[in-house]
């Protein structure tokens, strides 16, 4: 007998709606959207462009930069240019998740888009309740493949953007394939399930390791029934 869905209307942000369990702050939705983000990676943004990313996509150089590339300390009005190898030349890339016991300029105090999958919240959807914040893990399912990935809210993105950008591991973790960020080559396609574990993150909240981010959400998502409960609600 097939397992009944129990959930309920959570809210709707931008025609997507959102649904929740009784007596659970987690929380789930599909979308067909997605959206790659490279911010966090070592080597997103370089001076020549040469980056994984377009640097028009980091607000440089005639944009909002510095909310997305680390400010030089000697020079506030350019970006910081690495010195050190392995990614001499390239800008340092934030993410909004940030391990505060290093500098500003200091690429590991970034969530790599490249090594980890990450989410990315729209600023009017971080700032509605019930939504969850930085350092929140999810549980992400393509429908259409099956492929399964822990992830970490990890940044913000524009303020009305869309649900379903993630970060360039994610987006290959789901996809089985390389990415590109420029051109979205390689983005698995059709409607992908996020489920998402407000007040779910650790202390500090950055750095965890894969392992960490995986043991979390696979254990939040066990404690409200598991995939069945889920996917009984979304098929």
């Amino acid at each position: 007998m097939p397992t009944p869905c129990d959930a309920i209307d959570f809210l709707t942000y931008d025609q997507t709606k959102l649904r929740k369990f009784p007596g659970s702050d987690a929380y789930f939705y599909v979308t067909d959207r997605m959206a790659i983000d490279a911010d966090g990676a070592p080597n997103a943004y370089h001076p020549d462009n040469s980056g994984l990313d377009d640097n028009r996509n980091a607000g440089f150089p005639n944009g909002e930069w510095k909310s997305i590339l680390a400010v030089d300390p000697h020079d506030a009005t350019k970006p910081f240019v690495q010195t050190s190898d392995p990614f001499a030349g390239f800008f340092v890339s934030k993410t909004t998740l940030q391990d505060g016991t290093r500098a500003e300029i200091d690429p590991a105090r970034y969530v790599d888009a490249t090594t980890v999958p990450y989410v990315v919240f729209p600023g009017a959807f971080h700032a509605l309740t019930g939504t969850g914040t930085m350092g929140d893990v999810a549980m992400v399912r393509h429908l259409g493949n099956d492929q399964v990935t822990a992830a970490i809210v990890a940044d913000v993105g524009p303020t009305n953007a869309a649900l379903g950008e993630v970060s360039i591991r994610l987006a290959e973790s789901l996809g089985r394939g390389t990415v590109n960020p420029r051109t979205g080559r390689g983005m698995p396609k059709g409607p992908v399930l996020y489920v998402v574990f407000p007040k779910s993150r650790a202390t500090p909240r950055w750095p965890l390791t894969l392992e960490q981010i995986t043991e979390r959400a696979t254990s939040a998502l066990t404690a409200i029934g598991g995939w069945e409960r889920v996917l009984a609600c979304v098929h």
